[in-house]
């Protein structure tokens, strides 16, 4: 028994090694897939004994018949052909997503009750599982235990796809209202600054006057479609103020495929966070690289490049914001719009380069 705990303790840190995820979940993991097999163990135990009884003394010398052992093999195949799906696509994304990181933290416990109860009903003697009506109850008893189990599962799988979908939901909610300020300002920007061209000039002149410093004016022109112009015009204003190079090369027409207002989004994130970055930076390699296009018609493609110093930090995959202890907010909701929309987005650093590279497609409800 000693032999096989510290067998078990070693393959626990071989499977951790193998995995980039935390010690909770390879833990919790391991201990799941023991809970099932320490079922299969005792239920392939009843049917041997049940094996047994039917065979002379001089055979039963054997704890697993090869009958049995077949049985073993049968059930372990059955059941891994029924948590294949599962395992592949919930609960691989249950194990990404940190939302569900302290679901982790209790989930050990279930396991371990099942492993404890299984190695608590191993006969101390072959001949006890014959003894009255022991083994009836043993049987019944095992297949109860795996079945409960099996159910149990399932159950902490539904509770935990309802859980991570409402703090998606509560994610989604807040990444929204950010970007809904975010293009608020942006647009109010925008649009106080071109007030003059039809309005009271004596009153925008006043109102211009308060608010010279904090608006950048925006005189360039880059493409046809008026309110993207207007985004990259506001950023290249910024950049400018703070003399940082922007360069563009864009080719859009008036009318484009996708949401104007996601686009917008999207694109403001990515320069809101190029500009923040830049401004971090050594002024002798300060420089953002903007390239927009389309591409078979209806894609548009959007990469982003911006000299950064410093240590970009990463937590399974999701950046983290330099400005607060927790994921960042920009890239975050530029892959909320990405994948809302069907698209794509990948994210490269090197060489003290950050490159953003945006595929985005006409809005699936469109």
């Amino acid at each position: 028994m000693n032999i096989l705990f510290f067998l078990l303790l070693f393959l626990l840190v071989i499977y951790h090694k193998t995995l980039a995820i935390s010690i909770w979940k390879s833990f919790s993991i391991f201990l799941a897939i023991c809970a099932v097999f320490s079922c299969v163990n005792s239920f392939s135990r009843a049917i041997n004994a049940i094996i047994d009884l039917h065979l002379p003394a001089s055979k039963n010398i054997l704890w697993f018949q090869i009958g049995t052992g077949i049985i073993y093999n049968i059930i372990c195949i059955l059941f891994l052909l029924a948590v294949w799906y599962p395992a592949t696509h919930t609960v691989r994304i249950m194990i990404d997503d940190d939302n569900f990181a302290q679901t982790w933290y209790v989930f050990w416990i279930l396991p371990l009750i099942f492993i404890g109860l299984n190695l608590f009903m191993v006969p101390k003697y072959d001949g006890t599982l014959y003894t009255g009506r022991i083994l009836q109850i043993y049987i019944v008893v095992s297949l109860v235990l795996l079945i409960i189990l099996a159910l149990f599962y399932a159950l902490f799988l539904l509770m935990a796809n309802s859980l991570n979908r409402n703090a998606r939901l509560q994610q989604e909610n807040y990444l929204l209202s950010i970007q809904q300020e975010r293009y608020t300002n942006l647009c109010n920007a925008i649009e106080e600054t071109s007030m003059a061209e039809a309005g009271d000039l004596e009153k925008i002149k006043e109102y211009l006057y308060n608010v010279t410093q904090k608006i950048p004016t925006m005189h360039m022109h880059f493409c046809e479609n008026q309110v993207i112009d207007s985004v990259i015009s506001y950023y290249c204003a910024l950049a400018e103020r703070n003399t940082i190079p922007f360069h563009v090369q864009i080719d859009l027409p008036a009318q484009i495929s996708v949401d104007e207002t996601d686009f917008c989004l999207v694109l403001s994130n990515l320069l809101e966070n190029a500009l923040e970055a830049s401004l971090k930076t050594a002024k002798f390699r300060q420089r953002i690289d903007i390239k927009i296009y389309r591409h078979a018609s209806n894609l548009i493609l959007i990469q982003i490049e911006n000299a950064f110093d410093g240590k970009i930090q990463q937590k399974h995959g999701i950046f983290l914001s330099s400005k607060r202890n927790e994921n960042g907010i920009g890239i975050q909701s530029v892959r909320h719009i990405v994948e809302k929309t069907g698209g794509g987005c990948d994210f490269t650093y090197d060489n003290g380069i950050f490159t953003a590279k945006i595929m985005l497609r006409p809005c699936i409800n469109s």
